[in-house]
């Protein structure tokens, strides 16, 4: 039997979003991997992605979140699918809500869309793959003009567990600097762990040759703190 996590990692192999070659990060840094959660596209790999964040909510968060918040765009689906499947798999009815990228000026307006968070409020975060972190800080300021929430816990797929702008990883970064409690479905060890010469669906992904490439890029760009 699989754990959640070793299953997520062929899911996303499976999927298409977890791919291997030679790609080039936002940053400018080359990287041996590449997470693509846009290559998400059909109601079966929504489901199981729910299931996976809704399985890292509960075993994390157990209690003491009121609501959900999917920063635009790619989070959008992402809170609403972990929400559906912390109902569907826990029986945790959580509100969740999106940011609108422009703000609405007719209607009731506002940047927000679905649950209106109030003060006081444990709101996680959900969201795909983190690396400078820019995502989150906009949400943080987001909030600043929305209601005096606290913003709990980010819970993203893969921590890439490289460095932000100082040593630490761009996790790490937040939970010192805001107090954000990061959780992530795997990371990029557990990848290289499982999947190195272990193939899925016949075929190896991680094969000595690219664990020595994905470790010397962890050397080059990961956490030094």
């Amino acid at each position: 039997m699989m754990t959640y996590k070793e299953e997520f990692i062929t899911f996303m192999v499976r999927s298409g979003v977890l791919t291997f070659g030679d790609f080039t990060t936002k940053s400018g840094r080359k990287t041996p991997y590449f997470i693509n959660t846009g290559n998400y596209k059909t109601g079966a790999q929504a489901s199981k992605l729910g299931d996976y964040y809704a399985a890292c909510i509960q075993e994390n968060l157990p209690d003491g979140v009121d609501c959900l918040f999917g920063p635009a765009y790619k989070g959008i689906p992402l809170a609403v699918a972990a929400a559906s499947s912390l109902y569907r798999n826990y029986g945790r009815d959580l509100p969740y809500c999106f940011n609108r990228k422009e703000a609405k000026d007719h209607g009731e307006g506002g940047s927000m869309v679905g649950y209106k968070p109030q003060a006081g409020d444990k709101v996680v975060i959900v969201e795909d793959v983190v690396t400078a972190g820019t995502a989150v800080r906009e949400t943080i300021e987001l909030f600043k003009h929305v209601a005096d929430v606290n913003l709990t816990a980010l819970v993203v797929s893969v921590d890439r567990m490289e460095r932000g702008t100082g040593d630490k990883t761009t996790l790490d970064e937040l939970r010192d600097e805001h107090g954000i409690r990061v959780f992530p479905i795997v990371t990029v060890r557990e990848v290289i762990s499982f999947l190195h010469n272990n193939p899925v669906d016949g075929k190896v992904y991680i094969d000595d040759d690219m664990k020595a490439r994905m470790e010397a890029y962890l050397a080059e760009y990961g956490a030094r703190a």
